[in-house]
């Protein structure tokens, strides 16, 4: 009898493309499901990891995420994408603010120090799908950030743990260069993460 397959589930905090999350996971034959960000954390099932869908304008700034705080008290690897990104930040004590420029459409983003686990076998410029008006203006204590653009300072960031991720643009659209390989390596950390429990 083979191994259990990984488990990862999506929480849904309202984003467009929460469905790729779950599509682009389905692809790597990972075990996956959406489940609304007001789901009881006693309701989740055995999960080796979890990805924190982005969200409408303006929920990664209010904190309003439903049990998003809940879950990153987990002890799987999390990965925050867009406002799941924004509320990480501030949910750890980093700060949030309104983008002097939104980014909606193509950006060009370069990697910080080889960009950390997320973005291994990347090149150090990439381009990848924006579409936010708010931004991480500083991370969390224990957290570098590991990507950066000309228009926002924290376009990745990486908690010393290793097990949270964020990321402000959205490796889940097909115009992310590398969005595939990110979640590849995500898929992998899990897998790591499962194996040390």
């Amino acid at each position: 009898m083979g191994e259990q397959s990984l488990v990862i589930d999506v929480i849904d905090n309202g984003g467009q493309w929460t469905h790729r999350e779950w599509r682009m996971l389905r692809y790597l034959g990972v075990d996956t499901q959406i489940l609304p960000n007001d789901t009881p954390l006693d309701d989740l099932r055995e999960i080796d990891g979890l990805v924190l869908s982005g969200g409408a304008a303006r929920v990664g700034l209010t904190g309003e995420l439903g049990n998003c705080a809940a879950y990153l008290g987990l002890y799987v690897p999390i990965l925050g994408i867009c406002a799941g990104h924004q509320f990480m930040a501030g949910h750890y004590g980093g700060q949030t603010a309104e983008a002097p420029k939104p980014e909606f459409g193509p950006a060009s983003i370069s990697l910080v120090g080889g960009g950390g686990q997320l973005f291994e076998g990347t090149p150090a410029e990439q381009t990848v799908w924006e579409s936010h008006n708010d931004e991480v203006t500083e991370v969390p204590s224990g957290f570098s950030i590991t990507a950066h653009s000309h228009s926002c300072k924290v376009q990745g960031m990486e908690k010393e743990s290793g097990d949270r991720f964020g990321l402000q643009f959205h490796p889940e659209v097909n115009d992310s260069e590398y969005g595939a390989r990110i979640f590849e390596n995500f898929v992998a950390i899990c897998e790591r993460a499962r194996r040390a429990r």
